[in-house]
């Protein structure tokens, strides 16, 4: 359980989104640089490949074992306007979760979830470039 919460704080650092390019870039705009609400992370939101990856760019509190250049790749589909859901994955600790995003003009919401559901983390964020 220890490493699901460590995953879940690392997935909460970089849950920001990875999807398909062309369908996230339509319809909202998640690139860029982005603060976690706490202050403890900076992350960049870029296309990888066919996907967008979130890239921490600075951490605070690296105890959890989050570090500069992890990364979140994530494969969402629009749920409405300005959200997304569907799934991240974290290469570093081999795991996939379940994920939310909804981004409001310079704010967005991430909410990952592992164990079906059961244990769930929101994180909010603001743009910061």
């Amino acid at each position: 359980m220890r490493t699901v919460v460590a995953s879940l704080a690392t997935l909460a650092t970089l849950a920001v989104c990875v999807a398909p390019a062309s369908g996230l870039a339509a319809t909202s705009d998640v690139f860029g640089v982005w603060m976690r609400g706490d202050g403890n992370a900076k992350v960049r939101m870029a296309t990888c490949g066919d996907d967008i990856c979130a890239t921490n760019l600075w951490i605070k509190d690296t105890s959890g074992g989050e570090a500069v250049g992890d990364k979140l790749v994530m494969t969402v589909k629009p749920k409405g306007e300005n959200a997304f859901s569907g799934e991240a994955y974290d290469p570093k600790r081999g795991l996939t979760y379940a994920m939310e995003l909804q981004v409001t003009g310079d704010r967005m919401t991430t909410r990952g979830c592992v164990i079906g559901g059961l244990v769930c983390r929101s994180v909010h964020w603001s743009r910061a470039d």
